[in-house]
């Protein structure tokens, strides 16, 4: 069912406040700014983030687990931040401003991390392990403060950005027409292009400039990406159409619930009474419905039902009071969670493979020619397939599928998302593989306990990477897409969030599973799979395989659910 042209626009301001226009705001153009703005904002965040391990032990002198610790909880907290960004765009201000006060947070944070990292008085002295005269000291007492404050305010700003610079390009489309929803899905397949392009800068030039220049040009470098990405933005405000705040969504969401659980329980009072009563006097004929009874019915849909009882002529608490149109909007969000929650062991495996990956790397043959390439630019190899991806799937695949099904998208939001889910079983299978390949190359060599480089390629973990990129195209996009056009219009852009927070939990995730897997692996063998200072020892191929056993398992999780799904026809806009 098409949405009302009229309405769909009537919903729109412009950067002035005023009614926006159709053919005159949003579209290609408008979008384009918020394309090149994403290059920069990914480059200033991932420009610091991809190394700041390093930076923690080495200049704030934190131990290795401390430091990894520091920056998993940092990445964690502002992609879950992202959500928050969401839900004020959503509910108080425009995604337009959101991302204008994001960046500049961003910015104040990481002119703090600059002056920092310039002035060696605001750090701890430089000093070197084993040499009594130069003990190391971990940063403490107001330089401790300075780090953690500047670090912070750039998750705040990261997740204000996150939350907010998605859902204002995929507003820019009409999405009553079939041009403005083609237009909107090639959106989101850029946008991830244009995100790996800031990280493939990010990762090559900035970490080389962190690591032969020092971290004040990194710092520095990020500084000047989100500021240039300011007056971007502001460049395309005459092009933009803003979506009118509608209020928090978080209230909407609770007052259904809450008013569904109240008016059960009154209803279910009002039952028992009813039976005693009829109990105990003579007979008499059945009540009839009630007409409110009758009108959820008829109005609202069947799934969920037990939300219906929200819609009530008679609720329990008249400030519960809840219409149709809200239900079903809370039944959306609801439907959107099970496919949310799938996702999480993607980017599980995503941390895995960017953690173990890197020292597997490390132990191997890292040249190319007269070129020493640091594990830590391993990075690069899925950002390249990404960037790669993103295009050829834009112009070819998707239009080839287009002819072949007859349908407007081609591949579906799901059939998108499950492709990825089921690529990074096939990239956690080949790391199993690629792992007992160079295990045996260790045993072969004598080189158990040595630290020289194995007589084995590290384009071997290539191959990893290209299905676990191609996953998270595959996925990051899907989702972003399709919790966007599903989630009703007052929550698109909490409902867009969530993408970064599955990204989030599974970091998190990430960490708890190898600490579960360690200890019971301990209790049954002694030797826990993953623990100790030699990758030679570790049983990191049985993790693997693990991990490809759960991936498939939440594959047949997802396929439970998609099956499940039907794509609301409906928006409740109005």
């Amino acid at each position: 069912m098409e949405i009302d042209n009229q309405s769909n626009w009537d919903s729109y301001v412009d950067w002035k406040n005023r009614p926006a226009i159709n053919n005159r705001h949003g579209g290609l153009v408008a979008a384009s700014f918020v394309l090149g703005v994403e290059v920069l904002e990914n480059l200033a965040f991932l420009a610091n983030a991809s190394n700041l391990v390093l930076y923690m032990s080495e200049y704030m002198h934190f131990s290795p687990s401390t430091s990894a610790n520091s920056v998993t909880n940092f990445m964690g907290t502002a992609f879950l931040l992202a959500l928050l960004g969401g839900f004020l765009s959503d509910a108080f201000f425009t995604t337009y401003y959101i991302y204008l006060i994001s960046a500049l947070i961003e910015f104040l944070g990481l002119v703090i991390l600059t002056i920092q990292a310039r002035s060696s008085s605001l750090k701890p002295r430089k000093c070197e392990l084993g040499v009594p005269n130069m003990p190391c000291e971990q940063v403490h007492g107001a330089q401790a403060a300075m780090l953690f404050i500047g670090l912070y305010l750039v998750a705040l700003g990261v997740g204000g950005i996150k939350g907010s610079l998605p859902p204002h390009g995929a507003e820019q489309f009409d999405e009553s027409t079939p041009r403005g929803r083609k237009q909107r899905s090639t959106f989101f397949n850029y946008y991830v292009f244009c995100l790996s392009f800031g990280a493939l800068i990010a990762v090559t030039f900035v970490v080389w400039m962190e690591d032969n220049k020092g971290w004040q040009w990194g710092f520095g470098i990020a500084t000047l990406a989100i500021f240039l990405s300011i007056p971007i933005f502001l460049a395309g405000s005459p092009f933009y159409r803003n979506k009118i705040p509608r209020g928090s969504p978080l209230t909407t969401i609770n007052k259904v619930i809450i008013a569904a659980l109240l008016n059960s329980s009154a209803s279910s009072s009002k039952n028992s009474s009813t039976v005693i009563a009829t109990m105990t006097s003579s007979p008499s004929p059945p009540i009839p419905a009630s007409k409110d009874v009758e009108s959820i019915e008829t109005a609202s849909s069947s799934s969920l039902s037990f939300l219906n009882r929200a819609v009530s002529d008679t609720p329990a608490c008249g400030a519960l009071k809840c219409t149709v149109q809200q239900v079903e909007e809370v039944k959306i969000v609801m439907k959107l969670l099970p496919i949310f929650a799938c996702t999480i062991m993607l980017n599980c495996c995503l941390a895995q493979l960017n953690t173990f990956s890197v020292h597997q790397a490390a132990s191997m043959n890292t040249k190319v020619g007269s070129l020493k390439v640091p594990p830590a630019s391993l990075p690069v190899f899925p950002v390249v397939f990404i960037m790669i991806l993103a295009p050829v799937y834009d112009h070819f695949i998707i239009p080839f599928a287009r002819r072949v099904t007859k349908t407007e998208m081609g591949i579906s939001h799901l059939q998108r998302i499950g492709i990825g889910l089921f690529l990074s079983i096939v990239a956690m299978a080949i790391a199993a593989l690629v792992e007992i390949k160079r295990k045996g190359v260790v045993t072969d060599s004598g080189l158990i306990d040595s630290a020289k480089p194995l007589p084995i390629t590290f384009f071997w973990i290539a191959f990893q990477y290209l299905f676990l990129g191609s996953a998270d195209l595959f996925v990051l996009a899907g989702l972003l897409e399709f919790c966007f056009s599903e989630a009703p219009v007052s929550m698109r852009s909490l409902a867009t969030s969530l993408s970064w927070a599955s990204l989030a939990i599974g970091y998190y995730l990430s960490s708890v599973i190898v600490s579960i897997v360690n200890r019971v692996t301990g209790i049954s063998t002694n030797k826990p799979w993953l623990a100790g200072s030699n990758l030679n020892h570790y049983h990191l191929e049985r993790f693997y395989w693990l991990m490809c056993i759960l991936s498939a398992l939440n594959f047949m999780h997802y396929l439970f659910w998609a099956t499940k799904y039907k794509y609301a026809s409906v928006k409740f806009s109005k």
